[in-house]
């Protein structure tokens, strides 16, 4: 008689590795009690990209990639399995007007903030643009904030030619006298991505540009602390930007604008765990995911990874 232990009922799931908890099963949705510790905001928006995107999805996908991972690291020794991820769920966009999306993410994130304001937030995007809404709403709720931008693009197009989109975020806040410009520090910026009018702009603001050729010469890590300690003289806290296509376009083939010459997934997971050891850092955002270009999940597996690490160094 044929030897049939692994053969499972039907009525069971086709794999079951009992013991292993995922990390997926962390999330737990928002029950209405001021919660602490990171706390999951969708802010799904793609309308206000300059180029086709499909990066209002990746919030759902990227929820999804964490049960890709299991809850224990193998590094730190440590198994993240009683930690608690409050999934605050997604905000709704309006069907038609962009302009009032982003006011609407600016009021959401703003009372979800006031009524847990012991968490740390990580807005999961959408494209860039939802950057000028989630800092807008952090600096309101945690007053003066430093923000360190991983990014190939600048991001400081003017409003007027096409208004508010992927491509203006740190332009709004600073024109919106959210943020100063000397509060603002660019990590990754990529040859050949930019016009030199954005660069401009950027000198004439004060703003600290590292291009990846800086990354590449002094480190990822010496140029990230050398920002805090720049950052933490002057504001209340620090605000972290993660643009997924500050990666070469080898580690990140679901981003929109893709491109060569850009950061190993290693050099963006190391700044991610030095930043989540800082104390000043208060909130994260990662945005630029289109799921729909992504060959087998792989830039949004890298993003919940990003989201295990921050947890992992900051509990």
């Amino acid at each position: 008689m044929p030897d049939i232990r692994y053969l499972l009922p039907a009525s069971e799931p086709k794999f079951k590795d009992s013991g292993i908890t995922k990390a997926g099963e962390l999330l737990k949705a928002w029950n209405g009690i001021p919660a602490t510790g990171i706390g999951l905001i969708g802010a799904p928006l793609s309308k206000t990209s300059i180029s086709h995107s499909g990066a209002a999805l990746a919030p759902e996908v990227i929820r999804k990639m964490l049960h890709s991972f299991t809850t224990y690291s193998v590094e730190m020794d440590k198994d993240l399995e009683s930690v608690v991820i409050t999934d605050f769920g997604d905000i709704t966009p309006h069907v038609t007007d962009l302009k009032e999306t982003q006011n609407r993410f600016v009021q959401v994130i703003q009372e979800v903030l006031e009524r847990n304001p012991d968490i740390i937030p990580v807005i999961l995007g959408g494209d860039h643009s939802i950057s000028a809404s989630s800092i807008k709403a952090f600096r309101k709720n945690k007053g003066p904030v430093g923000i360190i931008q991983f990014d190939a693009h600048h991001d400081l197009r003017n409003l007027v030619d096409g208004g508010p989109s992927n491509g203006t975020p740190f332009r709004q806040l600073i024109e919106g006298n959210d943020i100063k410009g000397e509060h603002l520090i660019q990590i990754g910026i990529r040859d050949f991505s930019n016009g030199i009018m954005y660069t401009n702009y950027a000198k004439e603001n004060g703003i600290t540009v590292y291009s990846m050729n800086e990354v590449n010469r002094l480190g990822v890590r010496r140029l990230l602390e050398e920002s805090v300690r720049t950052l933490k003289s002057k504001v209340s806290c620090i605000y972290v930007s993660v643009d997924m296509d500050v990666l070469d376009q080898a580690f990140a083939p679901g981003c929109p604008a893709i491109g060569p010459g850009g950061m190993t997934s290693d050099e963006l997971i190391q700044g991610v765990q030095y930043l989540s050891t800082c104390p000043d850092v208060k909130g994260m955002d990662i945005v630029e995911v289109d799921p729909t270009l992504d060959f087998r999940d792989m830039t949004s597996r890298l993003a919940a990874f990003l989201i295990l690490q921050f947890l992992l160094y900051r509990s």
